[in-house]
């Protein structure tokens, strides 16, 4: 397993954060404080994914914002709720939305859509990618020292942590998708 993480470690780190990644980013917080990964890279890594990620939702957003709207009616709900949260505190929304679960990917197309400049968003991007990736990397890591702690031989019970990290976080995404779901079905 270590060798896999050492390999394809950083790799899976940026396609993690580019889709959402917090889950991603402990874990990778997690190996760089087990060694198998540099915390300073990590946080690039996942500084990367996820600056490249919300910047292509906002271009999404700013060029096709409409139609895809009109294409996907279930997304509507979760756009107006992302443009209300604009109209009061634009600038705080872009540098936190990260931090906002299940809105990561709405606000930054929400703030495409209501045509924001492009500059400003890829200032406050930049920013906010910069706060998350480090707050997350560095939880990760912090994480690790924990639970290495209270474990005493971590490495006994690596695979099942990483494993348990794993299904919580794919847990989440299943009942994001399920509500989604049923809320289209509506």
């Amino acid at each position: 397993m270590e060798q896999l993480v050492v390999t394809y470690g950083y790799w899976a780190i940026v396609l993690g954060t580019f889709l959402e990644g917090e889950t991603i980013l402990l874990v990778g917080g997690y190996a760089a404080h087990r060694g198998w990964l540099a915390l300073p890279f990590v946080m690039l890594a996942a500084f990367a994914g996820s600056a490249a990620g919300d910047q292509l939702y906002f271009l999404l957003g700013r060029w096709r914002g409409a139609r895809l709207l009109a294409r996907h009616p279930d997304w509507v709900s979760r756009v107006e709720r992302a443009r209300q949260l604009l109209h009061t505190h634009r600038n705080a929304i872009v540098l936190g939305c990260r931090f906002l679960y299940g809105l990561r990917i709405v606000i930054p197309f929400a703030v495409g859509a209501a045509g924001i400049a492009p500059a400003r968003f890829f200032a406050l991007n930049l920013v906010g990618a910069a706060v998350w990736a480090a707050a997350f990397g560095y939880g990760g890591y912090c994480l690790g020292a924990a639970l290495e702690r209270v474990l005493g031989d971590i490495e006994r019970y690596e695979l099942d942590l990483l494993l348990a990290i794993a299904a919580v976080g794919i847990g989440f995404w299943l009942v994001r998708w399920f509500r989604r779901r049923r809320r289209a079905a509506r």
